[in-house]
Protein backbone atom coordinates (compact mmCIF):
# COMPACT_ATOMS: atom_id res chain seq x y z
CA UNK A 1 0.00 0.00 0.00
CA UNK A 2 1.33 3.46 -0.90
CA UNK A 3 2.04 5.81 1.98
CA UNK A 4 -0.54 8.62 2.08
CA UNK A 5 0.51 12.14 3.05
CA UNK A 6 -1.65 15.19 3.62
CA UNK A 7 0.21 18.48 3.43
CA UNK A 8 1.52 21.11 1.04
CA UNK A 9 4.89 21.61 -0.65
CA UNK A 10 5.39 25.10 0.81
CA UNK A 11 4.91 23.86 4.37
CA UNK A 12 8.36 23.51 5.93
CA UNK A 13 7.00 20.66 8.06
CA UNK A 14 5.67 18.83 5.01
CA UNK A 15 9.04 19.35 3.33
CA UNK A 16 10.69 17.44 6.17
CA UNK A 17 8.47 14.44 5.56
CA UNK A 18 8.84 14.49 1.78
CA UNK A 19 12.63 14.71 2.12
CA UNK A 20 12.58 11.77 4.54
CA UNK A 21 10.55 9.76 2.03
CA UNK A 22 13.28 10.41 -0.52
CA UNK A 23 15.98 9.27 1.92
CA UNK A 24 14.25 5.95 2.59
CA UNK A 25 12.90 5.51 -0.96
CA UNK A 26 9.26 5.17 0.08
CA UNK A 27 6.66 5.98 -2.58
CA UNK A 28 3.81 8.18 -1.45
CA UNK A 29 0.60 9.87 -2.51
CA UNK A 30 0.37 13.56 -1.54
CA UNK A 31 -3.01 15.17 -0.99
CA UNK A 32 -2.87 18.96 -0.84
CA UNK A 33 -4.36 20.13 2.44
CA UNK A 34 -4.15 23.33 4.48
CA UNK A 35 -6.24 25.77 6.46
CA UNK A 36 -4.06 28.74 5.51
CA UNK A 37 -2.58 28.16 2.05
CA UNK A 38 -4.01 27.39 -1.37
CA UNK A 39 -3.07 27.41 -5.05
CA UNK A 40 -3.00 31.21 -5.11
CA UNK A 41 -1.17 31.88 -1.86
CA UNK A 42 -1.88 32.61 1.78
CA UNK A 43 -5.37 33.39 3.07
CA UNK A 44 -4.10 36.75 4.38
CA UNK A 45 -3.76 37.81 0.74
CA UNK A 46 -7.24 36.61 -0.12
CA UNK A 47 -6.28 33.13 -1.31
CA UNK A 48 -8.61 30.21 -0.87
CA UNK A 49 -7.04 27.40 1.18
CA UNK A 50 -6.73 23.82 0.01
CA UNK A 51 -8.98 22.86 2.89
CA UNK A 52 -9.60 19.24 3.94
CA UNK A 53 -8.07 19.81 7.37
CA UNK A 54 -11.36 20.97 8.88
CA UNK A 55 -13.39 17.99 7.68
CA UNK A 56 -14.58 15.41 10.22
CA UNK A 57 -12.64 12.72 8.39
CA UNK A 58 -9.37 14.59 8.66
CA UNK A 59 -9.95 15.68 12.26
CA UNK A 60 -10.49 12.03 13.14
CA UNK A 61 -6.92 11.42 11.98
CA UNK A 62 -5.41 14.66 13.27
CA UNK A 63 -7.50 16.56 15.83
CA UNK A 64 -5.24 19.61 15.46
CA UNK A 65 -6.23 20.15 11.85
CA UNK A 66 -2.55 20.70 11.02
CA UNK A 67 -0.27 19.28 8.34
CA UNK A 68 1.38 16.96 7.66
CA UNK A 69 -0.43 13.77 8.53
CA UNK A 70 0.38 10.31 7.19
CA UNK A 71 -1.48 7.03 6.83
CA UNK A 72 0.84 4.08 6.37
CA UNK A 73 -1.41 1.10 5.71
CA UNK A 74 -3.76 2.12 8.49
CA UNK A 75 -1.16 3.56 10.84
CA UNK A 76 -1.94 7.26 11.22
CA UNK A 77 0.59 9.74 12.55
CA UNK A 78 0.91 13.54 12.73
CA UNK A 79 3.69 15.98 13.71
CA UNK A 80 6.52 16.15 11.21
CA UNK A 81 9.42 15.19 13.47
CA UNK A 82 7.55 12.14 14.70
CA UNK A 83 6.76 11.16 11.10
CA UNK A 84 10.38 11.58 9.99
CA UNK A 85 11.51 9.46 12.93
CA UNK A 86 8.92 6.79 12.11
CA UNK A 87 9.95 6.63 8.47
CA UNK A 88 13.62 6.29 9.38
CA UNK A 89 12.97 3.56 11.94
CA UNK A 90 10.58 1.67 9.68
CA UNK A 91 12.23 2.00 6.27
CA UNK A 92 15.66 3.57 6.72
CA UNK A 93 19.22 2.53 7.44
CA UNK A 94 20.49 2.74 11.01
CA UNK A 95 22.66 5.78 10.33
CA UNK A 96 19.53 7.85 9.71
CA UNK A 97 18.11 7.35 13.19
CA UNK A 98 21.17 6.57 15.30
CA UNK A 99 22.43 3.40 16.94
CA UNK A 100 20.06 2.46 19.74
CA UNK A 101 18.12 4.67 22.15
CA UNK A 102 21.00 7.07 22.78
CA UNK A 103 21.69 7.56 19.10
CA UNK A 104 18.03 8.18 18.40
CA UNK A 105 17.81 10.58 21.32
CA UNK A 106 20.68 12.63 19.86
CA UNK A 107 18.79 12.94 16.59
CA UNK A 108 15.54 13.85 18.32
CA UNK A 109 17.28 16.41 20.53
CA UNK A 110 18.25 18.55 17.55
CA UNK A 111 14.92 18.05 15.82
CA UNK A 112 13.19 19.41 18.93
CA UNK A 113 15.77 22.20 19.13
CA UNK A 114 14.81 23.29 15.64
CA UNK A 115 11.15 23.53 16.59
CA UNK A 116 11.87 25.47 19.76
CA UNK A 117 14.73 27.75 18.73
CA UNK A 118 14.41 28.32 14.97
CA UNK A 119 10.83 27.74 13.89
CA UNK A 120 9.06 30.48 15.91
CA UNK A 121 11.22 33.22 14.41
CA UNK A 122 10.96 31.69 10.95
CA UNK A 123 7.18 31.79 11.16
CA UNK A 124 7.36 35.47 12.07
CA UNK A 125 9.72 36.17 9.20
CA UNK A 126 7.74 34.35 6.53
CA UNK A 127 4.59 36.19 7.58
CA UNK A 128 6.28 39.58 7.84
CA UNK A 129 8.47 39.30 4.75
CA UNK A 130 6.26 37.31 2.40
CA UNK A 131 2.66 36.60 3.30
CA UNK A 132 1.22 39.66 4.99
CA UNK A 133 0.19 42.66 2.93
CA UNK A 134 2.87 45.40 3.06
CA UNK A 135 0.67 47.64 5.20
CA UNK A 136 0.44 44.91 7.85
CA UNK A 137 4.18 44.26 8.12
CA UNK A 138 6.34 45.38 11.02
CA UNK A 139 10.08 46.10 10.57
CA UNK A 140 10.42 45.83 14.32
CA UNK A 141 9.05 42.28 14.33
CA UNK A 142 11.47 41.33 11.55
CA UNK A 143 14.45 42.71 13.46
CA UNK A 144 13.39 41.02 16.69
CA UNK A 145 13.06 37.68 14.90
CA UNK A 146 16.43 38.14 13.20
CA UNK A 147 18.22 39.06 16.40
CA UNK A 148 16.71 36.16 18.35
CA UNK A 149 17.86 33.67 15.72
CA UNK A 150 21.54 34.66 15.53
CA UNK A 151 22.61 33.07 18.85
CA UNK A 152 21.05 29.75 17.84
CA UNK A 153 22.86 29.80 14.50
CA UNK A 154 26.13 30.53 16.30
CA UNK A 155 25.57 27.57 18.63
CA UNK A 156 24.97 25.39 15.58
CA UNK A 157 28.20 26.66 14.04
CA UNK A 158 30.18 25.73 17.17
CA UNK A 159 28.66 22.25 17.13
CA UNK A 160 29.57 21.72 13.48
CA UNK A 161 33.18 22.68 14.19
CA UNK A 162 33.42 19.36 16.05
CA UNK A 163 31.45 17.02 13.81
CA UNK A 164 30.33 16.72 10.20
CA UNK A 165 26.58 16.54 10.79
CA UNK A 166 24.12 17.78 13.36
CA UNK A 167 23.91 14.61 15.45
CA UNK A 168 27.27 13.03 14.65
CA UNK A 169 29.60 12.02 11.86
CA UNK A 170 26.92 10.72 9.46
CA UNK A 171 23.87 12.31 7.88
CA UNK A 172 20.80 11.58 9.95
CA UNK A 173 17.22 12.66 10.46
CA UNK A 174 18.32 15.58 12.65
CA UNK A 175 19.87 17.23 9.62
CA UNK A 176 16.54 17.38 7.82
CA UNK A 177 14.59 19.93 9.92
CA UNK A 178 17.71 21.99 10.62
CA UNK A 179 18.55 22.25 6.91
CA UNK A 180 14.97 23.13 5.97
CA UNK A 181 14.96 25.90 8.55
CA UNK A 182 18.39 27.22 7.63
CA UNK A 183 17.55 27.40 3.94
CA UNK A 184 14.40 29.39 4.59
CA UNK A 185 16.42 31.73 6.80
CA UNK A 186 18.97 32.20 4.01
CA UNK A 187 16.27 33.18 1.54
CA UNK A 188 15.28 36.17 3.66
CA UNK A 189 18.79 37.60 3.08
CA UNK A 190 19.01 39.10 6.55
CA UNK A 191 22.22 40.27 8.16
CA UNK A 192 24.01 37.20 9.52
CA UNK A 193 27.49 36.75 10.99
CA UNK A 194 30.00 34.46 9.28
CA UNK A 195 29.09 30.81 9.92
CA UNK A 196 31.78 28.86 8.10
CA UNK A 197 31.04 25.49 9.69
CA UNK A 198 27.33 25.84 8.99
CA UNK A 199 28.11 26.71 5.39
CA UNK A 200 30.33 23.63 4.99
CA UNK A 201 27.66 21.37 6.45
CA UNK A 202 24.90 22.98 4.40
CA UNK A 203 26.83 22.44 1.17
CA UNK A 204 26.75 18.71 1.87
CA UNK A 205 23.13 18.32 2.94
CA UNK A 206 21.75 20.62 0.26
CA UNK A 207 23.27 18.39 -2.43
CA UNK A 208 21.09 15.44 -1.39
CA UNK A 209 18.33 14.58 -3.90
CA UNK A 210 15.58 14.89 -1.29
CA UNK A 211 16.60 18.45 -0.49
CA UNK A 212 16.93 19.41 -4.15
CA UNK A 213 13.46 18.10 -4.98
CA UNK A 214 11.44 19.07 -1.94
CA UNK A 215 13.20 22.01 -0.29
CA UNK A 216 15.34 23.88 -2.81
CA UNK A 217 12.61 25.50 -5.00
CA UNK A 218 12.27 29.08 -3.78
CA UNK A 219 8.53 29.14 -4.48
CA UNK A 220 8.11 26.61 -1.67
CA UNK A 221 9.30 29.28 0.79
CA UNK A 222 8.55 32.68 -0.69
CA UNK A 223 4.84 32.17 -1.20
Amino acid sequence: MTLKIWGRPNSICTQRVLWACAEVAVPYELTLASATMGPHGHVSAGGKPYGIVDTPEYRAMNPNGSVPTIDDDGYVLWESNAIVCYLALTYGAKHLHGDGPRGLAQQMKWMSWTNEHLEPALHTLVMQCVRLAPAQRSPGAVEAARASTIPSLQRLDKLLAKQAFVAGDEFGIADIPVACALYRWMLFELETPALQNVQTWFAQVSARPGFITHVLPKQFHLS
